[in-house]
């Protein structure tokens, strides 16, 4: 039997304890329950007032004194019924009213909206965090600027980028600076000549986002991620008029 589920519902470990003597005990005095559990008769008194107020045991007067029973188990699935209602009317609410609240409080643009990430913990929770926000948005897109130099780091700390991006339909269009890059579904791709090497660089405009990736060293990549809508949808104008002329 995995106790662990009578936790869930908001019993301690103590008052797990008692529910399960009264059980073995059947109607049961205060005195003769913390005896058979070991635990002092003043805590033992607390912890089924709390489990009577939540309706998992009863109590009946016998002569002068108290007798404490269990209640039938189906009042388990009852309580956990309960939670899940208040739980999922907690989730409504978050939805349309304290989220939605909480961002209307935030200003537009604070240094909170510029986030600092390095080495490949930190590109990987970059690439994370383009696919959550893209694929919340309807057209499922994004735009990237990108050169040759970067494409062998980038993908090193989640190999698997380009195939979780094709399964959840997640579209990218690529202006390449310098030749190359990879060919895969949901993605085009048009080349911008360049003259000799450029710095390795990425650039992914995913509003309300923008992140910038580069190398501090060949092994150590480094990004920004910016958080303004405003500044995303400037990027996203030069890059849809570089991506006509090319």
């Amino acid at each position: 039997m995995n106790l662990n589920t009578l936790q869930q519902l908001g019993m301690s470990e103590r008052e797990i304890t008692l529910y399960l003597s009264l059980f073995q005990l059947g109607p049961s005095s205060i005195r003769e329950i913390a005896s058979h559990t070991g635990i002092n008769r003043g805590t033992t008194y607390e912890s089924l007032k709390q489990m009577a107020a939540r309706g998992v045991i009863s109590y009946a007067p016998k002569g002068k004194r108290r007798v404490f029973r269990a209640e039938d188990p189906d009042k388990l699935l009852l309580l956990a019924e309960e939670k899940k209602a208040a739980l999922e009317q907690t989730i409504d609410s978050l939805k349309t009213d304290i989220i939605p609240g909480l961002h209307h409080l935030k200003p537009d643009f604070t240094a909170g909206n510029v986030r600092f990430y390095e080495g490949d913990d930190g590109i990987e929770f970059v690439l994370k965090d383009i696919l959550a926000t893209v694929s919340k948005q309807p057209d499922k897109e994004y735009c990237v600027f990108s050169t040759k130099s970067i494409r062998h780091h980038l993908y090193r700390p989640f190999p698997n980028y380009t195939l979780q991006r094709v399964r959840q339909k997640i579209n990218v269009r690529v202006i390449a600076l310098g030749e190359g890059g990879e060919d895969a579904e949901y993605s085009e791709r048009k080349w911008l000549k360049t003259d000799g090497p450029v710095d390795a660089s990425y650039i992914a405009i995913y509003p309300p986002k923008v992140a910038m990736i580069s190398m501090a060293s060949e092994n150590y990549p480094v990004a920004t991620v910016m958080e303004s809508a405003d500044i995303a949808r400037s990027q996203k104008i030069v890059f849809d008029t570089l991506w006509g002329f090319l």
